[in-house]
């Protein structure tokens, strides 16, 4: 066989073809210093981290674990995540963050003949693994008003459906019946729910797993939970699509959530009181800062996420970003077909969006 020249192949002589053509995603700006800065930009939560995965640190035995090994199955974890959704631990699957959760998914369901199907606005790690992992994408348009029509996935031969609920970065929220209908297409291959930000409105598809065995459900822990730092998530299905991912992830690295981040992760997902609190402070606060902005004229999508998709009035979205950056205010900008005229905000604390709010007055 000849091997390709380096003229042939982009990047290092020393990289393979196949990482030569990859065109990585590229997560939200993160600035090295966050002093005198308004954080608006990656969906972080705008408060600290339940008071009791705090005091999991502040353990004096927990420097002497690190000697040992993690457990590799993580089953406190998993029995904890379990018993909050009233299933059997042989339901869960935990990995480093939910991208990592997506990516074994990609890998054990997605690798077929047939195209994935999601929406043409949408989660911009899709598309990624599918180079990755040699996946043919189709991409099907969300409607003008950024909506999912289920009706446009009756797709025959399709090699299996992924799709956040919300959805980003329009926020847009899609009813479980809708939900249902989408199973039903479907029903020989996995449909898989991105779930990021269920908790600030929607109601969650894990209901419907003991219905639908081509169901597997995705959540995070640093949206909600405030633990974007840790690098956990979780996925919830029937026993074999679990069993599935454990097959990949055991081929992979069998050892892939630390025990420092099991720990925290327990206590966090034990304290469903602070759980619910935390959301609805996000949730208010989105809700007040969508009037204010309304009064502005901007056009907002309706969200049931932790951010705002809003289009400002009089000047381009790009003018306003590059305007709030100047005043020290970081938002998330997307220079992309149909979605180059709106910015999606994170929601912060009631001072940090009252600040936005004041500076896109200043500049309107």
């Amino acid at each position: 066989m000849t091997e390709p020249t380096n003229d042939q192949i982009p990047g290092h002589p020393y990289w393979s073809p196949a990482v030569a053509r990859l065109h990585p995603y590229v997560p939200g700006e993160q600035p090295k210093t966050t002093a005198r800065l308004i954080k608006l930009n990656t969906n972080e939560s705008p408060y600290p981290p339940s008071p009791k995965a705090q005091a999991v640190l502040q353990d004096p035995q927990l420097p002497q674990r690190l000697r040992l090994y993690p457990d590799p199955e993580s089953t406190e974890l998993r029995e904890t995540i379990a018993a909050q959704f009233g299933l059997a631990p042989a339901q869960v699957f935990v990995g480093n963050g939910s991208d990592e959760v997506l990516a074994h998914a990609f890998y054990s369901f997605f690798q077929r003949p047939e195209a994935l199907l999601f929406p043409d606005i949408t989660y911009s790690f899709y598309p990624v693994y599918c180079e990755l992992y040699g996946i043919e994408a189709r991409t099907l348009p969300l409607r003008e008003d950024f909506s999912i029509a289920v009706e446009d996935y009756a797709i025959d031969n399709a090699g299996g459906v992924i799709l956040p609920n919300p959805n980003a970065p329009t926020g847009r929220y899609l009813p479980l019946a809708k939900i249902e209908k989408l199973l039903a297409l479907h029903p020989g291959r996995v449909v898989v729910i991105d779930e990021a930000y269920i908790d600030f409105g929607g109601d969650s598809a894990v209901s419907l797993i003991e219905r639908y065995p081509n169901l597997l459900v995705v959540h995070t822990l640093s949206k909600s939970h405030a633990l974007a730092g840790l690098r956990v998530g979780y996925a919830l299905g029937q026993e074999h699509l679990i069993e599935g991912l454990n097959r990949a992830k055991n081929s992979f690295n069998s050892y892939p959530i630390d025990g420092i981040a099991q720990k925290v992760a327990t206590a966090a997902i034990a304290d469903r009181e602070w759980l619910a609190d935390n959301c609805a402070k996000v949730i208010a606060t989105r809700e007040h800062t969508c009037a204010q902005l309304l009064e502005l004229g901007f056009e907002i999508i309706p969200s049931t996420a932790n951010f705002i998709f809003a289009k400002p009035p009089k000047i381009s979205a790009e003018a306003l970003f590059l305007a709030l950056r100047e005043r020290n205010i970081i938002v998330r900008y997307f220079n992309k077909p149909r979605i180059s005229e709106y910015l999606r905000i994170s929601i912060g604390t009631d001072e940090e969006m009252t600040a936005l709010v004041e500076a896109c007055r200043e500049v309107l």
